[in-house]
């Protein structure tokens, strides 16, 4: 029995997320995964610090070499690249995206692509960008819902990126406080994601965030595992964010298994760094996910 038994899947999901997670990677349950959709939400600013990563060629070495359970793209570049290594990396297609340029008060992140299209391409499940909070966060459920059902039908899983933004949440704690982490993991398990992908919650109470999170002081682990439980039944991956020293990211990884997490999601902490450096990175999280994995 594995945690994918106990989520109602349909056979063709489970058998692309027992494959993500059960056959590549540490291939035990817990996982590594390299996300690349910073060229579409950032611009090319996050590859300056390594110049290499700018190269997708670059960056699929880095899945193949680190043992990734999968690497994360969007449409154009699993396009141009993922041809020449189907079969040896899983591929999970962002389908939708958006510029860092416009503010997060009203922060939506349109449809690019299909799950037909990921299909086609060899896709073992989709991403998706949901915006909790947000002003247009009712957009953001029927655009989600009609990616849902177009993913049932494929019996394709679908990961949500589930992220707190707008202008409310700036005056409820924030976008990484304790309230509004497990409030978007929650929001991702109700609406149908098969995985949610979220932060680590920031340590302390949630000022401004309603009762009883504008008193509660949790931290470290306690406070992710009280984010990956408000996802009941929905297996979690703790994101990187921005870059960090090996030891503190490390870490990070450490207290998200312990918190429950079934894998890291960490982008920038790996292609920001040279192949080798990131290589021997990925070696420590490896042993990481030896020592919490579950077959």
């Amino acid at each position: 029995m594995t945690y994918l038994d106990e989520m109602g899947l349909s056979a063709g999901k489970k058998a692309r997320l027992y494959k993500i997670l059960f056959q590549h990677g540490p291939a035990n349950g817990r996982g590594v995964f390299l996300p690349v959709d910073q060229g579409l939400e950032h611009g090319p600013r996050d590859f300056v610090p390594n110049w290499d990563a700018a190269d997708t060629r670059w960056l699929f070495r880095l899945a193949k070499e680190g043992r990734f359970n999968a690497i994360v793209l969007q449409v154009g570049e699993a396009q141009k690249y993922f041809w020449e290594f189907a079969g040896e990396v899983p591929l999970i297609l962002k389908v939708n995206g958006k510029t860092e340029i416009p503010s997060d008060d009203e922060a939506f992140s349109p449809v690019n692509a299909t799950v037909e299209t990921a299909v086609k391409m060899g896709a073992d499940a989709i991403g998706y960008t949901l915006y909790v909070g947000s002003p247009a966060q009712d957009r953001d459920f029927i655009q989600f819902r009609q990616i849902r059902e177009e993913a049932d039908r494929y019996g394709m899983p679908v990961i949500v990126w589930s992220y707190p933004r707008g202008s409310a949440i700036k005056n409820k704690g924030g976008k990484d406080s304790l309230y509004a982490i497990a409030y978007a993991a929650r929001v991702a398990a109700e609406l149908g994601a098969d995985l949610v992908k979220i932060n680590f919650p920031k340590a302390g109470k949630s000022e401004g965030a309603p009762k009883p999170y504008d008193t509660m002081d949790l931290e470290g682990v306690e406070s992710a595992r009280h984010a990956i439980d408000s996802a009941q039944r929905t297996p979690v991956l703790i994101s990187g964010g921005e870059k960090e020293d090996d030891d503190s990211i490390v870490e990070k990884a450490r207290q998200s298994f312990e918190a429950g997490a079934v894998g890291l999601i960490f982008g920038r902490n790996m292609f920001q760094r040279k192949l080798d450096d990131a290589l021997r990175l990925c070696d420590r999280l490896h042993e990481l996910c030896a020592k919490f994995g579950t077959n």
